[in-house]
């Protein structure tokens, strides 16, 4: 019999630290390892062979999320884009999101990993692996001190924005039907942010920057091109997915896409309603291998980001996407490519060990 929790799944995005933030009672950290109504704890990652991921470290808007999603219900929508936040007001965020992580890391919960081969190691040991990643990069300032504060507790991929402007870029609105191109690029302090990433083989996540900003990082970065959570533009026309020609930039630079289980990403009405089924999944699994290859393709959840598709429903549905890949006709060695493997190819590539 297949044993539907393997290959280990180890995930591009998920939103957990952000999640265990705005808890009002107990705490953070037991509850995510005792378990909790979330989409990600550590009883039921266990039990699903989730190996771990990408932890954003991400700073709310204070907007009515529900709003968003009612607004997303529609057959169009576009939603303006939360104003851009000061720095100072992102930090203290910023740095409570990163402790929680530090913390879980002290009380044995998971491993933050810096390199490659750490990464496959606690992935081999079963042990739950974990990434510092910044979704939006509100909290670092012009002269990188923040930057380098963070990478000393161990940031090692980071998205210049999330959807909003921030110093450094702007980000896509939640905008359906769209085009990625929105608006304008890069900043000036932007592009040294892109230098400074590049130092200091800090991954750059291009899920949620406009195709402009998409030009600009392709044109200066010196390491493989990546988003995280991200989806093909053709089957869902938002402005937060991929076009064909940025794909094509993607595979040329050897990088990667995760796909992002958001339903309003995944649907061709772009409607963000829990009642999507596994096989528009497969679909955009199945663009995206054809437009960048089967080594250049993963995974990248959005657990407790978003609204993600009822069969699989929380982190304990894993088993059955698995099912259906394989029912889909994918074989053991791409179920382990596509699983967790091509995360460590590129990771590797990035960041040089």
């Amino acid at each position: 019999m297949i044993d539907q929790t393997n290959p280990p799944i180890f995930d591009g995005h998920n939103d957990v630290l952000t999640k265990l933030l705005r808890k009002e009672q107990g705490d953070p950290e037991q509850l995510f390892i005792n378990g909790d109504s979330g989409h990600v704890d550590l009883p039921r990652s266990r039990l699903a062979g989730f190996a771990g991921g990408f932890f954003a470290i991400y700073v709310p808007s204070p907007v009515d999320k529900q709003f968003r999603y009612e607004q997303m219900a529609q057959p169009e929508y576009d939603i303006p884009l939360p104003p851009a936040l000061d720095q100072m007001d992102a930090m203290p965020v910023a740095l409570t999101e990163a402790a929680i992580l530090l913390r879980l890391q002290e009380q044995g919960a998971l491993t933050i990993c810096t390199s490659a081969a750490q990464l496959k190691t606690t992935i081999e040991s079963g042990k739950m692996a974990a990434i510092m990643h910044m979704e939006g990069a509100e909290a670092i300032d012009a002269d990188f001190h923040a930057l380098d504060v963070f990478y000393a507790a161990g940031l090692r991929s980071l998205g210049p924005v999330w959807s909003r402007p921030t110093i450094f870029a702007h980000g896509v609105p939640f905008r359906y039907p769209s085009s990625p191109d929105t608006g304008d690029g890069l900043t000036e302090h932007g592009k040294k942010l892109i230098s400074a990433c590049n130092k200091r083989r800090i991954m750059i996540d291009l899920s949620h920057i406009n195709e402009r900003g998409f030009w600009d990082v392709a044109n200066i970065t010196d390491a493989p091109l990546v988003a995280t959570h991200s989806n093909a533009h053709t089957i869902c026309p938002t402005a937060r997915n991929l076009t064909d020609r940025q794909l094509a930039a993607i595979k040329e630079s050897d990088g990667m896409v995760g796909l992002n289980f958001a339903v309003a990403f995944l649907r061709e009405d772009g409607q963000m309603t829990a009642d999507t089924g596994i096989d528009i999944m497969l679909k955009h699994l199945d663009y995206l291998m054809e437009h960048l290859g089967e080594d250049r393709v993963g995974f990248g959840s959005d657990f407790d980001g978003a609204i993600i598709p009822g069969p699989i429903g929380d982190v304990s549905g894993l088993p059955v996407l698995r099912k259906a890949m394989r029912d889909h006709g994918y074989n053991d060695q791409l179920m382990e490519k596509l699983c967790y493997r091509n995360w460590l190819r590129v990771l590797e590539k990035t960041w040089g060990n």
